[in-house]
């Protein structure tokens, strides 16, 4: 697996990561989007929405669209992801705490 492979599985662990802190475990692309800047993955709004439609394939998350902003919601599959309990190639695998 290359790197840019690499780089893509951390920032989807990232998003899901996220969306387990968030009230209601929903947040828009905006918010999304800083998630990923405070970990280091500094994307575009385009890619962070390429992330969410290939997460929300993935049944991982549903979105919404609220005023022409992504609004992702975890699902309880994208939260087993999340804590290990489940594996999904194309998503880092989170390290054991």
């Amino acid at each position: 697996m290359g790197f840019k492979e690499l780089v893509k599985e951390d920032q989807r662990l990232v998003i899901l990561r996220s969306l387990q802190e968030m009230p209601g475990y929903e947040a828009n692309e905006s918010i999304i989007d800083c998630c990923l800047d405070a970990y280091g993955h500094k994307i575009s709004r385009d890619a962070v929405r390429v992330h969410l439609s290939w997460l929300e394939e993935m049944a991982l998350i549903s979105l919404r669209e609220l005023s022409g902003c992504k609004i992702a919601t975890l699902t309880g599959r994208g939260e087993d992801v999340s804590t290990g309990q489940a594996v999904v190639p194309g998503v880092k695998r989170p390290r054991a705490q």
